[in-house]
């Protein structure tokens, strides 16, 4: 087994150092930054991230940083993992493109099986999202679109699980950036951003929902890491949902990275999950 949900107990992932990273302004938050982003910096922040995840029992792969694909800091993106191994995405920019065939050739080493891939629409791993052991929901905002989600529909519900579509806000760009799982029955979204069908899906499965305003989104407010028995990683600067997750029982892990997120990406985008029990 290898990933059973989105909130069992993390126990490896896989990540890449920001060495080659840039401000392309490829999404909304990457547009207001304009000058170079601070190489040193972004290596001791992940250095720091890294290090959260060692002090809380999770071993971390590295995928080596390489010129030739500047995002690949944003490990979450290539695919998505389940119980059987996991779906290689298809990246809709060609600056990404790269990370395509390294990740793929990194997850042979580490014995992964690759179980489905989406070729013809795009599929970025972002928009994956375990709402239980059996029910995936993926987001269709700015990098996914419908023949991705057709495509993954086709591959992966005959393993045993449903695929629900989320159609989201193209300046949204991925799911996780405005919808996150951190416990079985607690996540933290921006409610009004969500399709209504998939919020009385989340009621039925008696998920409580934290609520955020729509700038959370742009500044990773919802972007966050569980990593099971009541820990999430979360970033210094979102003391507002900080301290509502504290109040709901949860050990909130604190990362004080401010330079990577002007790329786009938070700490969920910044790991792929290899095992979850």
């Amino acid at each position: 087994m290898f990933v059973k949900n989105g909130t069992g107990v993390l126990k490896k992932v896989l990540v890449s150092k920001p060495d080659y990273l840039k401000a392309a302004k490829i999404n909304e938050i990457a547009k207001k930054w304009d000058y170079e982003l601070d190489i040193e910096k972004m290596q001791k922040e992940h250095e720091a991230f890294v290090e959260a995840y060692r002090n809380n029992g999770v071993e971390v792969a590295f995928l080596d940083s390489n010129e030739g694909r500047p995002n690949s800091v944003f490990a979450r993106d290539f695919g998505g993992c389940i119980k059987e191994g996991y779906i290689l995405g298809n990246f809709k920019l060609p600056l990404r493109y790269q990370e395509h065939d390294d990740y793929k050739k990194r997850m042979e080493e580490l014995g992964v099986p690759m179980v489905a891939e989406i070729k013809n629409g795009l599929f970025e791993g972002g928009d994956f999202m375990f709402l239980n052991e059996h029910t995936i929901a993926l987001g269709m905002a700015d990098r996914t679109n419908e023949e991705g989600y057709l495509e993954m529909k086709q591959q992966v519900e005959p393993l045993g699980y449903e695929i629900i579509p989320v159609p989201l806000k193209r300046e949204y760009l991925h799911l996780d950036m405005c919808f996150n799982l951190v416990d079985d029955h607690l996540a933290v979204a921006y409610k009004e951003g969500m399709p209504e069908e998939f919020l009385k899906r989340i009621e039925e499965m008696e998920i409580e929902i934290i609520s955020v305003p729509e700038e959370a989104i742009f500044a990773h407010g919802c972007n966050l890491q569980a990593l099971g028995n009541k820990r999430v990683m979360s970033l210094k600067q979102n003391q507002r949902v900080n301290e509502q997750l504290a109040k709901k029982g949860m050990d909130v892990i604190e990362l004080d990275i401010t330079e990577i997120l002007k790329a786009g990406g938070g700490p969920h985008c910044m790991a792929f999950p290899l095992l979850r029990v």
